[in-house]
């Protein structure tokens, strides 16, 4: 399939309006954006950053090619003096962010912007379209780990995620989340994800009887299988994988575990799992699959059910209870002069900012501050990173391992409460008084006028 490599192009049209009527009115000055989500979508307490290095890489490689020129010429709405410029134009900007993998709560930054203001503009797209997604998926996984209880969980979703682009990013985001694997071919091998999978119902039905379907499958894995046993009777079919572990045994072989996918999913498991217990498999393993997300998992774990892993698919790859983030992207100050919006509802935070964390003295996170980036903060961890400068990345891309090892030690910091599948806790998060001062000021001065 052939893949456009340009992304300039991949913006809403009303930012190359935007940045024409900036180009052409000499509005050149440098310009800030924060990136910030404004409400908790239903009984969510917490957000995963996540995408910030596909944000990287794209700033990097700005440019408008000549295919892109030749179709902005083609709509007949842009002078040729814009295109012109638009030619040689490159990002050469600053971005401060919160590391991949990082807790964060609503109206905190997870990405500043600090360039000239087309630059800054056009790019806002892309931007919220990678964090957003990336995010909300962490997210939702997120809830996943904390709701298996420690048990193992992959990435089923690959087939019902919206389109290809999704489906990298759902398996790459989830396993910054504490998932253990993926389905997903194509992301085990770009991005280094132990790759996960057993068989479908088709390949039981496609033979005659199940039984010639589990053994054939075992003869092609007899190091790695986990047979499907909901297609007709599961019950009856977990009799049959008892059968096919013994003949394995007696070539020295050993069966890996059971697939249950569909029906009562938890009153299966506690009868598959006396079966197997009572022919003395106590080390085969019972995969749970078919509809999860993390309302059944922590369902799940309240009642002790004995599945060991999951396999979690469409409800965490587009997050069905949540599908959408309130992000946005927000000048926070032009040239100098902090600014703000005032719409109801929609207000935002002027200045560039910095996040300030504190925990507790059991090292749980207590509560977070937002304060202007050039506040002296006591005792507070930043934890903005100044990640570009003048449009090159510092220092290296922290590898996948290192991305999700940081969300894994932080996440054992919050609080259960705040984790909740229902009803979370919400952590207090403060702005400081020179921010608070500043809003108000410029607030008093809209008043005035």
């Amino acid at each position: 399939m052939a893949r456009d490599e340009n992304l300039a192009l991949l913006t809403d049209l009303y930012e190359l309006t935007m940045a024409q009527s900036y180009f052409q009115s000499r509005e050149v000055a440098p310009a800030s954006f924060s990136l910030f989500i404004r409400n908790f979508p239903p009984d969510r307490g917490y957000f995963v950053a996540a995408g910030l290095q596909d944000v990287l890489k794209f700033l990097e490689q700005f440019r408008f090619d000549a295919a892109a020129i030749d179709y902005l010429r083609s709509q007949r709405m842009f002078t040729d003096e814009f295109l012109d410029f638009l030619k040689a134009l490159r990002f050469t900007g600053d971005v401060w962010a919160l590391p991949e993998g990082s807790l964060f709560f609503t109206e905190e930054p997870v990405l500043e912007i600090t360039a000239p203001i087309i630059e800054a503009q056009i790019v806002e797209t892309f931007i919220i379209n990678q964090i957003n997604l990336q995010s909300l998926i962490a997210t939702k996984a997120a809830r996943c780990t904390h709701a298996a209880g420690g048990r193992p969980i992959v990435d089923f979703s690959l087939r019902r995620t919206h389109g290809i682009d999704a489906g990298m990013k759902v398996a790459r985001s989830s396993y910054i989340a504490g998932f253990t694997g993926t389905s997903n071919v194509r992301a085990g091998k770009r991005y280094g994800i132990p790759i996960v999978g057993t068989m479908a119902h088709s390949f039981v039905s496609s033979f005659e009887n199940e039984m010639d379907a589990f053994r054939a499958f075992v003869a092609s894995f007899p190091n790695n299988s986990v047979l499907l046993i909901d297609t007709y009777d599961t019950l009856e079919a977990a009799h049959k994988a008892v059968e096919v572990a013994r003949e394995m045994a007696a070539r020295g072989e050993r069966l890996q575990g059971v697939r249950i996918d569909s029906g009562d999913l938890a009153k299966l498991a506690v009868e598959v799992r006396q079966i197997l217990d009572a022919a003395g498999l106590t080390q085969v393993k019972i995969i749970g699959s078919g509809g999860l997300d993390e309302h059944d998992l922590a369902q799940f774990s309240a009642a002790a059910v004995p599945y060991d892993s999951y396999g979690v698919g469409t409800k965490m790859g587009v997050s069905a209870d949540a599908p959408w983030f309130d992000m946005a992207y927000k000048l926070v100050e032009y040239a100098d002069r902090s600014v703000l919006k005032l719409s109801t509802g929609k207000a935002s935070w002027p200045g560039k900012k910095q996040i300030f964390r504190y925990y507790d003295g059991a090292g749980q996170l207590e509560r977070d501050l937002i304060a202007l980036r050039d506040e002296t903060v006591p005792q507070g961890e930043p934890l903005l990173k100044h990640v570009m400068a003048s449009g090159t990345t510092l220092g290296s891309h922290p590898g996948l391992e290192d991305i999700r090892a940081g969300f894994l030690r932080d996440f054992k910091r919050l609080p259960d409460e705040v984790k909740a599948s229902k009803e979370p806790a919400t952590l207090p998060v403060a702005f400081s008084p020179a921010l608070t001062a500043l809003r108000e000021a410029i607030e008093r001065n809209f008043s005035g006028r």
